[in-house]
């Protein structure tokens, strides 16, 4: 396990975090989410209080190696003024001669935000030179970006190569803690939900649990690829031709494996990919053509429910429906209340990033269940039993 927080002295010490606030910007102007930056605010003050010179670094949106105003991080520096108690600075550009001097005038307890890492395409490249340019920054370099640790790049592998002193922020200490001890030795039984539109992003997901899940439960839009492969006519749902016989595997090595694989057995219809359509809720053997399913029914929702509330430790990564339509988010803010429920009757539950974030933030449940991840694709990989590039470059 990497070096923890407390085995650091960070008095006077240049104290470089790469941190995610890869936050939601509306209009590139204000933070619509500002989850991301509040989990690290705890390793920020930590840092600070032991004397240290925190220099914060993050990505925002693909900028593609180009100076984009509107991925500019100058939102975020206005946010950390608000927020922080201290002296907070802010400098467009993350490396240079500028960079260097203002560094250099920094006192203890101050705070400089840099300027978007992947304003530079060398970030994103991993490139040798630009990792030693960010390593020479700091005297102690933090990782605290869980969302961004199953990356390579500079500021989250190239640059451990070139610090002595590093270790992880309590962010993603927890996330490590959670994900990790979750897997390795769950309470049972033991249940994935598992959601979204397309199978093909969660395959290897789903088969590295079908080795430790109890029951996996499978919603969203994905689950007309597997109707398909079982024969259903799924009348104009999202299927994924080229991932049928996968979902016929899946089907089989679930049966192979002992674990139980739940699908809906009702879904809400709509005869268009629209909030003002017509809707039905058919059982899912009686989807008619023309029409394509967009929410599980109440039916599933009470299957689903059930199945969750026997379980002491849940897993869900993916929302049932299109949520963000209201005549298609209950299969998903219910979903979300069965895991409310569970948690409080003693179960741990751990909710992925990614759009299960963004839903059970919407039903205001983010604080009703164990621990709600800030990383999507990283939160997948490390599922799947991935090693994380960031956190591997720094044990």
């Amino acid at each position: 396990m990497p070096k923890s927080l407390d085995q650091f002295n960070f008095s006077d010490k240049r104290v470089l975090i790469r941190v995610d606030f890869n936050v939601p910007l509306d209009q590139g102007l204000r933070i619509t989410d500002t989850k991301r930056i509040s989990e690290s605010l705890k390793t920020i003050n930590f840092i600070l209080e032991a004397g240290g010179k925190v220099i914060l670094m993050s990505h925002l949106g693909r900028p593609k190696g180009k100076v984009i105003l509107e991925y500019s991080l100058k939102p975020i520096y206005e946010y950390l003024k608000d927020v922080l108690n201290t002296n907070v600075l802010f400098i467009d550009n993350c490396i240079g001669n500028k960079v260097v001097t203002i560094i250099d005038s920094m006192k203890k307890g101050d705070v400089l935000l840099l300027e978007n890492l992947r304003f530079h395409k060398e970030e994103e490249e991993n490139n040798i030179d630009f990792s030693k340019k960010l390593a020479s920054l700091c005297d102690i370099y933090i990782n605290d970006a869980f969302g961004t640790s199953h990356r390579a790049h500079s500021s989250t592998e190239g640059i451990t190569h070139f610090v002595k002193e590093k270790g992880i922020g309590f962010l993603l200490q927890k996330e490590l803690k959670y994900l990790g001890d979750t897997i390795k030795n769950p309470a049972r039984p033991f249940i994935a939900i598992l959601g979204g539109s397309k199978v093909s992003g969660k395959i290897d997901v789903i088969l590295s649990l079908l080795k430790k899940c109890d029951s996996i439960i499978i919603g969203g839009g994905m689950i007309f690829t597997f109707f398909k492969a079982i024969g259903k006519n799924v009348g104009n749902s999202l299927i994924e031709i080229d991932k049928i016989d996968l979902a016929k595997e899946i089907i089989i090595k679930a049966k192979e494996s002992n674990v139980n694989l739940y699908f809906p057995v009702d879904v809400i219809i709509s005869d268009k990919f629209s909030n003002e359509s017509l809707i039905q809720t058919v059982n899912v053997d009686n989807i008619p053509d023309g029409w394509m399913g967009l929410d599980i029914g109440e039916k599933s929702i009470k299957l689903f429910s059930d199945i969750i509330l026997t379980a002491k430790t849940i897993i869900w990564n993916g929302p049932m429906g299109v949520f963000e339509m209201s005549n298609f988010e209950q299969g998903t803010k219910k979903i979300s209340e069965a895991l409310v429920e569970a948690t409080n009757n003693g179960s741990l539950t751990i909710v992925g990033g990614g759009d299960s974030a963004a839903a059970i933030t919407k039903f205001g449940f983010e604080h009703s269940v164990s621990h709600v991840s800030t990383g999507g694709g990283a939160s997948l990989e490390f599922l799947e039993g991935k090693l994380l590039p960031g956190v591997l470059a720094l044990d």
